[in-house]
């Protein structure tokens, strides 16, 4: 009774806090929530069913408490997308391996009973719901730090194919399904086949995770991340089933519903299918050289400005709209950011901040950078909001976004982006753009808003360039 009360406030502390976290207002106080409904099912399923001793409990906790801690305080906002892959990963892993568990346990089971007596067979419907969590699982589990590889720059983020690429896919595919059928068919009767069979089956899976997302380009990746995020809740719940945990069946139907979600919604926000992406192989890395005359085409011109004039544009406007995106956390610029908003303000000037849906590495990217420099959250605007303000806007400013921006997406159907929906930022009256470079960005499409005569290039290090900028502000006052 007390393990199914605690599985219940457990529950309710899940919904809860994902409830809260769809605003950034209340996204911080939802994620303890949702934290601590976790740890009130851990310690409940550990010391009801006294599965270990106190002090086990205790170091666990404080072991896995401190690592988390650790990783919170000196991961980068730069690597948040990593590392929320590392953690797709590492659930998808848990999952899998307790579900081997189950195996192993039945086997040893097994081959201690003897004569008469017989261990208490896998039914078939826990044999299902193994094969499901070690698939799901072990596919996340590779899948994941590929993805990890591909953020971080470590494994480079183009697509990487070769030829009968989909072909091998489709087998090792099909390869996993046939040794989760012989497991199914096989469990609690032939150890012999049952054992290899599993093995085999997670072996496979751990292919198919590398195969599914190697091919896919690095512009798909805040897709794939919010994918693998909804692949590891599927695995959970698999699991809770195989151990007959309602905490873990809850948690992980809430985690896969929502990626899911998430990851419908980012398609949407990049006009592409789920299918697309998948098999797409879209986009890459991000060149990174710098310097004007050897990028720009010899039949475009290219306006460049300096941190005065933009000051001095920006001090005597009525209203800026600022357009972060991944460059500014690159160059770790969201406070200087805030900073310059702030004596624009003070200037009487109307500051706004225009968020898109997959700027940055991963959904809600930016509004977690933005969020560090304490910037108001009622500055904060979503696409489908502002996107009508920018017609009315003396200066956009553009902070390390690239294909979110591109009007491409809009006029030239044969681009890769067209149909995606875009911040209208080329409709204000001036648009300046920080950035190192002309270079594309992850679509590898030129971006044409660089070379529209309302535009102005501020080239250089964001963070810098938006320290000069402040400077010169504060000299006009």
């Amino acid at each position: 009774m007390l393990l199914q009360l605690a599985y219940l406030a457990s529950a309710a502390l899940f919904i809860v806090g994902l409830k809260r976290m769809q605003s950034p207002v209340t996204a911080r106080r939802g994620n303890a929530l949702a934290s601590g409904g976790m740890l009130v099912a851990v310690l409940a399923t550990l010391f009801l069913h006294d599965l270990l001793s106190p002090w086990m409990v205790v170091l666990g906790l404080l072991l896995g408490g401190g690592i988390g801690a650790v990783l919170a305080r000196q991961v980068e906002m730069t690597a948040m997308p990593e590392l929320v892959a590392v953690f797709n990963g590492f659930g998808g892993l848990a999952s899998a391996l307790v579900a081997l568990a189950e195996v192993a346990q039945y086997a040893g089971d097994s081959a201690i009973l003897s004569g008469s007596e017989q261990a208490a067979g896998i039914g078939a419907g826990t044999a299902v719901t193994i094969a499901l969590s070690v698939l799901i699982g072990m596919v996340t589990c590779s899948g994941s730090f590929v993805a990890y590889g591909k953020l971080s720059g470590r494994l480079g983020g183009n697509p990487v194919q070769f030829m009968g690429m989909r072909t091998a896919t489709i087998g090792v595919l099909g390869g996993a399904l046939v040794f989760a059928v012989v497991f199914i068919l096989g469990a609690g009767a032939t150890d012999w086949l049952m054992i290899p069979s599993i093995a085999l089956l997670a072996l496979a899976a751990l292919a198919l995770g590398i195969l599914l997302v190697v091919p896919i380009g690095g512009a798909d990746m805040p897709v794939v991340v919010a994918l693998l995020n909804s692949y590891s809740g599927l695995a959970a719940a698999a699991t809770g089933f195989v151990i007959d945990n309602i905490a873990l069946i809850v948690s992980g139907t809430l985690v896969g519903a929502a990626g899911f979600i998430l990851t419908v919604i980012m398609c949407e926000a990049m006009n592409r299918s789920l299918q697309n992406v998948l098999l797409g192989g879209f986009g890459g890395e991000e060149a990174g050289a710098t310097g004007v005359a050897a990028e720009a085409p010899e039949d475009r011109t290219v306006n460049e400005t300096s941190p005065d004039d933009t000051a001095i544009l920006t001090s005597y406007a009525e209203q800026v709209i600022i357009v972060p995106g991944y460059g500014l956390a690159v160059a770790q610029a969201q406070h200087q950011v805030r900073e310059l908003a702030d004596l624009l303000e003070e200037r009487g000037v109307t500051v706004k901040y225009a968020i898109h849906p997959v700027a940055g590495r991963m959904p809600g990217h930016m509004n977690v950078l933005l969020a560090e420099a304490n910037v108001p959250y009622d500055q904060l605007f979503e696409m489908e909001e502002i996107n009508a303000e920018f017609a009315q806007t003396d200066v956009a400013l553009v902070v390390g976004a690239n294909d979110v921006v591109n009007p491409a997406a809009r006029t030239d159907e044969g681009s890769p982006i067209y149909g995606m929906p875009i911040l209208d930022v080329d409709e204000a009256e001036t648009v300046v753009v920080m950035k190192r470079s002309l270079s594309p960005g992850y679509s590898g499409v030129p971006n044409e808003l660089f070379y529209q005569s309302n535009t102005r290039m501020l080239f250089g290090d964001a963070k810098d360039s938006a320290d000069a900028i402040v400077s010169e502000v504060k000299a006009l006052s």
